[in-house]
């Protein structure tokens, strides 16, 4: 079954985001994502300090069958990222929530009302169960 946390809000794309504080977020890509990709073998992060815009293209992922965008869950400048990843993709397989993340955004205004218009985990487990 996937594994869908209940503290993380979702994307209709299968991006999932955790606030860490008052003005910053991490995301990456959902358990449901990187199964459907199969084994990822490349990743291309957004920028450190780049803008990104939500919903738009910030990087993508690269598996065995295809290569997929990955899409900015919220507006902000990036102020971390995960290089780990670039070097052992395969985190995203074994650990897309916790070790397979891709990057910080720093929000303007308060990061808690800038992602209360993503989908709670009843919502996203609505859209892949469909």
């Amino acid at each position: 079954m996937t594994n869908v946390p209940s503290e993380l809000r979702y994307t209709a794309e299968h991006e999932w985001v955790e606030v860490l504080d008052a003005s910053t977020i991490r995301f990456g890509i959902t358990d449901y994502a990187q199964d459907a990709l199969g084994d990822i073998v490349f990743v291309s992060l957004p920028g450190l300090d780049s803008v990104v815009t939500a919903g738009a293209t910030c990087g993508e992922v690269e598996s065995t069958k295809s290569v997929s965008d990955i899409y900015a869950p919220v507006s902000g400048t990036v102020i971390a990222r995960n290089e780990g990843i670039e070097t052992a993709p395969e985190m995203l397989n074994s650990d897309p929530y916790v070790k397979g993340w891709i990057a910080d955004v720093r929000v303007s205004g308060d990061a808690n009302e800038v992602v209360a218009n993503l989908l709670d985990s009843p919502a996203y487990l609505a859209i892949i169960s469909a």
